[in-house]
């Protein structure tokens, strides 16, 4: 009974130090190392099998394939991790309310991503992208009629917001592949007139 027992934890034992002697890389992520005594080391483990030191060295996969961040009415807002966004409300250079809806292609630049699990951390949809694609296509989408981004403009409406989030992402090591608009809407009364409420409210809040 003994020498089974032995083996049992022998063999768990054994599993898990072989577990940790290696990193498995599967296609289309890499993998970061943190390590007890340097931190996050700035090498990035490609596709592959790898050794790293059971116990004191941990590793993290990343995704570095092109990744659709979708703005749609379907997407979830209590998921703050979802790689996406509800529809996002602005204010055209005609005063007209819109929901626009559409697809950000992104991809994580291999070279930054220690420096993004370091200094930014797993959850940098929430911190940095989600924010900033708002506020872009919020600032971009002021600068035309609501008919040019229907239409007339979308192309060149499209480039400008690209370009606006390849500024902002670029140094922090996130790609921007395309911008595609897939919907641009009015919105409806009832968010027309809640928005002036609000408007109205602030104004009376200062007097």
């Amino acid at each position: 009974m003994a020498d089974s027992l032995d083996k049992i934890v022998y063999s768990f034992v054994m599993e898990d130090v072989l577990k940790g002697l290696f990193i498995h890389v599967p296609p289309g992520y890499v993998a970061c190392v943190y390590d007890l005594g340097q931190g996050v080391l700035k090498k990035v483990l490609t596709p592959g099998l790898h050794l790293k030191i059971p116990f004191w060295q941990k590793a993290k996969l990343f995704n570095i394939q092109t990744l659709e961040y979708s703005i749609a009415a379907d997407f979830n807002p209590d998921n703050i991790k979802g790689l996406g966004d509800t529809p996002i409300k602005s204010v055209t250079s005609d005063n007209k309310i819109i929901n626009i809806e559409g697809t950000v292609l992104l991809r994580l630049d291999m070279e930054y991503i220690p420096m993004i699990w370091q200094w930014v951390g797993e959850d940098f949809v929430a911190k940095i992208v989600r924010p900033t694609v708002r506020s872009r296509l919020r600032m971009i989408s002021s600068r035309y009629t609501h008919s040019e981004i229907l239409s007339g403009k979308r192309d060149e409406v499209e480039v400008d917001i690209k370009h606006e989030l390849e500024r902002i992402f670029s140094p922090r090591g996130i790609k921007v592949e395309n911008i595609l608009l897939s919907e641009v809407s009015l919105a409806e009364k009832k968010e027309i007139q809640y928005k002036n409420n609000d408007v109205e409210n602030f104004y009376e809040s200062r007097k």
